[in-house]
């Protein structure tokens, strides 16, 4: 009872979910830079859908993906003064779902991502797709419990090192394919897994990567995104 009023299943599941842990909230007040509001809001967004809770990050995502692009469109638009072809081309190399991933990593947030353990054993604390699923939900935890000023600073301060260009030699492969395809006004590129084999304990991935009119690669890996990376560097030598 809570109040007098009898506690139904999704009122209990609320009240027993796990509070954000000590080194989880330090480093998240140190990437937005003042008080988390609703700590809520910030479970929600490290919460993957395979913990198997009512409550996952997907929504936040959605939010955070258009607070990102408005943030950088922003960015671009003061202190990038070329034409709208290059600026759109230059933004969708710095929102994609390769370089969210690619901040993340920078930025510590894999350690704070909230995995079911199947997902943790698959690899998905360094999965391209979830970190930067959980770079843009961090995003719009952001401006839910703030406002895009602050999100926007937040934005501004993780992608600083990429607007600057000074990331270099250490930009993940896939992340500087992405941005290598936007710079040569070809289409994003394409991964698909051509072949598995091995035992589920043990399984080995061959991925294609192609850029359409430029040409495509093969490699393999013990994981899907290992194998998605190695092609996008072999990628990069053969045809960058």
């Amino acid at each position: 009872m809570v109040h007098g009023r009898a506690v139904g299943p999704d009122r209990r599941r609320s009240l027993t979910r796990p509070a954000l842990s000590d080194d989880t909230r330090a480093f998240l007040i140190a990437l937005v830079g003042r008080d988390l509001g609703d700590e809520g809001v910030w479970l929600d967004a490290l919460t993957h859908g395979s913990t198997g809770e009512k409550r996952d990050y997907q929504r936040l995502e959605f939010l955070g993906d258009r607070v990102l692009g408005l943030a950088i469109a922003q960015w671009l638009y003061t202190h990038d003064n070329q034409a709208e072809g290059k600026l759109a081309q230059r933004l969708a190399a710095l929102v994609s779902r390769d370089t969210c991933a690619e901040v993340a990593r920078a930025s510590g947030l894999p350690a704070h991502v909230r995995l079911g353990k199947q997902a943790r054993d698959d690899g998905g604390t360094d999965s391209t797709n979830i970190l930067g699923d959980v770079m843009e939900s961090v995003i719009g935890a952001a401006f839910m419990t703030g406002d895009f000023e602050n999100a926007a600073a937040m934005v501004e301060q993780l992608w600083s090192d990429t607007l600057s260009g000074r990331m270099g030699r250490s930009k993940h492969p896939k992340s500087a394919l992405q941005e290598w395809a936007a710079g040569n006004n070809r289409r994003p590129p394409r991964y698909s897994v051509i072949d598995t084999s091995g035992p589920d304990h043990s399984r080995h991935f061959t991925v294609r990567v192609e850029i359409e009119k430029v040409g495509a690669v093969e490699a393999s890996g013990s994981s899907k995104q290992d194998a998605e990376t190695e092609a996008a560097r072999k990628f990069i030598e053969t045809y960058g």
